[in-house]
């Protein structure tokens, strides 16, 4: 079976060519969109990603201020951090990388976010609004997919999707969008005592876990459309999925590929949440 590569490229082009046009009003009004992206570690995929956020922001006239506390930053200076933020007028956007500090838990600090700022929707509040089917900023990674799906024109409503995850920054709130695509989610994790049985049912597999090559050809059945969200460190110093591609390939009817696959749209969507946030802000 060919497997057909759901690259991310062209849709999140798409996307920065409708955030590229919204945010140059703000240009020309000489206070660009201003995004506080707010760093706690040294891990490297995260410095990685940030460094794309930040190119991508300069593409696209979005101001991205990063703001380092160091990888033993604490929870109250995170907070304190982030209370700031949200109370300064000269931010639209804020934006919390992950991994934190050990001993720091994203539930520790996330509510210091203000809601209207929170472009990566991982507050509290922003996450109530989502499970409630209310107006809210998405964890753009969860949106990202479902993106990505739609864009390849792959059916969501009645399939079997198995997500293997449950983090609050893209397993749980994934499996609410799955939902309101009339999809039929099961969500896997660490205590899910044979993942290989839940997932080869599956007609949809996406693997959000952070653990490289977790997902391989014996979790997927024949014809299944997999989705990597993950983005781990490879040996070479490259970045790898969490799914062990060439097992998958030939068996799987499509596969998002690492990196090239939802990376570019998660990337695009959190730029477009930072023009929207200050249009809301600015009125």
């Amino acid at each position: 079976m060919d497997t057909l590569s759901l690259t991310g490229k062209e849709l999140a082009a798409a996307i920065n060519a409708d955030t590229k046009e919204r945010a140059a009003a703000f240009v020309a009004a000489a206070h660009a969109p201003r995004l506080a992206l707010i760093v706690a570690n040294d891990d490297p995929a995260s410095t990685w990603y940030v460094n794309s956020l930040r190119k991508a922001a300069e593409r696209l006239g979005i101001a991205c201020d990063r703001i380092d506390l160091g990888a033993d930053a604490t929870a109250e200076q995170i907070r304190a951090e982030l209370d700031a933020r949200s109370a300064d007028p000269s931010f639209d956007a804020i934006m919390l990388q992950t991994p934190l500090p050990a001993g720091v838990s994203l539930d520790d600090v996330s509510s210091a976010i203000s809601a209207d700022k929170d472009v990566d929707g991982v507050s509290p509040l922003s996450l109530g609004l989502l499970a409630a089917g209310l107006d809210g900023f998405v964890p753009a990674t969860s949106e990202a997919v479902v993106e990505l799906l739609k864009h390849h024109e792959i059916p969501l409503r009645g399939k079997l999707v198995a997500v293997v995850g449950r983090s609050n920054i893209v397993g749980k709130p994934l499996a609410q969008l799955l939902l309101a695509e009339d999809a039929t989610v099961t969500v896997c994790h660490s205590r899910t005592a044979d993942l290989a049985a839940v997932t080869s049912t599956a007609d949809v597999v996406v693997a959000a876990a952070g653990r490289a090559g977790l997902v391989t050809g014996k979790h997927v059945r024949e014809g299944a459309i997999v989705i990597d969200v993950g983005t781990n460190e490879a040996p070479d110093g490259g970045i790898v999925g969490d799914v062990e591609a060439d097992s998958v390939r030939g068996k799987a009817a499509a596969l998002s590929p690492v990196p090239g696959g939802v990376g570019p749209v998660t990337t695009a969507l959190l730029m477009r949440h930072v023009v929207a946030a200050a249009e809301k802000l600015r009125g």
